[in-house]
């Protein structure tokens, strides 16, 4: 039997960091971070993973400002989610991600090292972060209707 699974993603223009839920969705895991250098590569490389991880549905991290508006990097996300969705036919979903990297560059220093030496670590963990916030909802929202 096959489990699907739900890949959360952090884009940035440079990298995009990576995770997978657990078979069961209840924990993000970690994922390589990829590293843009052409676009169309990108694409290839989440097709490995929606395929090997057999992935039913992607959130996405939107970024979001603190009055919860969208900020300026949100029409470069909304292009890749839009062509998320052409290429893959999934279901392509938004989450916030406000305060993802503060939070991510503060445990790479608590771990001793500089987030910004570890750019591509820190986008890992913003990509962890972002899709534990989703399963966590999730679970929210199914406790609530099984009451």
């Amino acid at each position: 039997m096959t489990t699907n699974r739900i890949l959360g993603i952090d884009f940035g223009e440079k990298r995009i960091g990576i995770a997978v839920s657990d078979p069961l969705m209840i924990t993000a895991q970690p994922l390589p971070t990829l590293k843009i250098k052409n676009p169309a590569e990108i694409f290839i490389e989440l097709g490995k993973i929606i395929s090997e991880k057999n992935i039913s549905e992607v959130v996405v991290g939107m970024p979001l400002n603190l009055k919860g508006q969208k900020g300026l990097t949100a029409k470069k996300v909304e292009e890749f989610i839009q062509k998320l969705k052409e290429k893959f036919h999934l279901p392509v979903l938004e989450w916030d991600e406000r305060f993802t990297s503060f939070v991510a560059e503060r445990i790479i220093k608590e771990m001793g090292k500089s987030p910004s030496r570890n750019k591509a670590k820190v986008d890992q963990i913003s990509a962890v972060l972002i899709l534990q916030g989703f399963l966590d909802h999730l679970k929210i929202a199914n406790d609530k209707a099984d009451s």
